[in-house]
């Protein structure tokens, strides 16, 4: 099924481009570097076997602490990283990180005892039981470092299936206490801050800087916009099988600052649901007076919110994702949704200037949520959307190069802003690359994280 009309478009002008995605990673490699350095200009000399376990026990300590805190700081949700890194790419950074610092932290354990060991010619039984209970800070050490093992284990792919979004992510907030508990360890037995004040001041401006951007992002900012906005709910409208709209209202929305394509995570203060802030995209442009999110049933959380009453108070933390129209680089624009994934993309149909074409895959005709807003806005803009369905056969069309290209002959020329299920996704990037279209013009952003 296609809506056509003629695809003129608003006027493009070509966004702004953000350095912060390339010097993010050039500052977290150079404080990396800056921790190996502190270990070289502290090491005179390294002798025997001993000497080499004990030197490379220090190095993968430091760079785990060090690590403790580039993790932190990647999650702070920072608007400064969260809007031009985007949401989803921090947090495979975060999940990297994570899987480097645990086996860190492991290496830097076993090296550390091994070598205490030769040096002291006793036992590894012994010898960690003499650092464990006799070494200053060291047991609340292996604590936190049983706690980083312990969400470890549980962030592993096999582990995470059994958790719910919501119990897997308050099981993460362990991981505050586990750096508390490391760090007091580090200053006391590390020989590389024994006597330095330098490296000491250096480590307590890092780990307090970081723990302050923490308590600001992720705990004193959603407070605050929870009192100032006010947000309550106004009504529940059914789009689609199993798709509602919840609509809202507050005071000075306009601050909130939500851009076409961005997210917020939505805690909604009633029984069952106040524990835990889901995240939802928003589904039509923010409006200083009310705001909008569509929703799938796809868990307990997402279907509890058909049943809301209006006046529940809600608090909204936020806007959080890079999905917006600052991703863009070509005069034309792309957008493949599946499902439920239609609703950022409904915002950005609406707002991104130049030739934007919209491809709306779903089950059946009935599945197709918001469809009387696309063909609204399509026609007030002059642009083409094409509706893929796999009931009636005769409507389908293959998700593969060939197909996407039947669709957008000239698909190679444009940017993708691509929103789905996750097998659509796997299915949709490898398609859009045979077609053509360059790695770095396909935009993406998932909430699994």
């Amino acid at each position: 099924m296609t809506t056509t009309y003629a695809s003129r478009g608003l006027r493009h002008r070509r966004p702004r481009r953000s350095v912060v995605p390339l010097l993010a990673p050039l500052v977290i490699w150079a404080g990396a570097a800056g921790v190996l350095t502190l270990w070289w200009s502290d090491t005179t000399s390294v002798i025997g076997p001993a000497g080499w376990l004990t030197g490379a026990g220090r190095i993968t300590g430091l760079l785990a602490g060090y690590a403790c805190a580039v993790l932190l700081a990647l999650m702070a949700r920072m608007p400064l990283l969260d809007h031009t890194i985007g949401t989803d790419r921090l947090a495979r950074w975060h999940a990297v990180g994570g899987r480097c610092t645990v086996s860190l932290a492991l290496a830097h354990t076993l090296l550390i005892i091994w070598g205490y060991s030769l040096a002291s010619h006793t036992g590894v039984v012994g010898q960690t039981s003499t650092l464990v209970l006799n070494y200053p800070d060291l047991l609340k050490g292996t604590a936190g470092f049983l706690l980083f093992l312990a969400t470890g284990v549980l962030s592993a792919r096999a582990a995470r299936r059994r958790l719910s979004y919501e119990t897997w992510h308050y099981l993460h907030f362990a991981t505050y206490l586990a750096v508390f508990l490391t760090f007091g360890h580090q200053l006391s037995n590390g020989a590389d801050f024994v006597g330095n004040g330098a490296a000491q001041a250096a480590w307590y401006t890092l780990f307090l800087g970081v723990a302050a951007l923490v308590a600001w992002y992720r705990f004193a900012v959603p407070v605050r916009r929870g009192v100032r906005h006010r947000l309550r709910v106004t009504a529940v409208h059914p789009e689609a099988p199993g798709v509602v709209s919840v609509h809202l209202t507050g005071e000075r929305l306009d601050e909130l600052g939500g851009e076409p394509g961005q997210f917020l995570r939505w805690r909604f203060l009633t029984r069952g649901l106040w524990w835990t802030a889901n995240p939802y995209s928003l589904s039509s442009p923010a409006h200083p007076h009310h705001l909008r999110i569509t929703v799938k049933t796809a868990g307990g959380h997402s279907a509890a919110l058909a049943h809301l009453a209006p006046g529940t108070r809600v608090w909204a933390e936020g806007p959080y994702g890079g999905f917006t129209a600052n991703r863009r680089t070509a005069p034309k624009v792309l957008l493949l949704a599946g499902g439920v994934g239609i609703t950022p993309l409904r915002t950005l149909f609406e707002t991104l200037p130049g030739q934007v074409t919209l491809v709306y895959r779903a089950r059946r005709p009935d599945d197709l949520a918001l469809r009387g807003e696309i063909d609204a806005i399509a026609a007030r803009r002059q642009a083409t959307v094409h509706y893929v369905v796999d009931e009636p056969p005769g409507h389908s069309s293959p998700l593969t190069a060939r197909g996407l290209t039947t669709l957008v002959p000239d698909l190679a020329a444009h940017d993708v802003y691509l929103c789905g299920p996750a097998g659509m996704t796997q299915t949709a990037v490898p398609a859009l690359r045979e077609a053509g279209v360059p790695a770095r013009r396909i935009h993406h952003e998932s909430f699994a994280f």
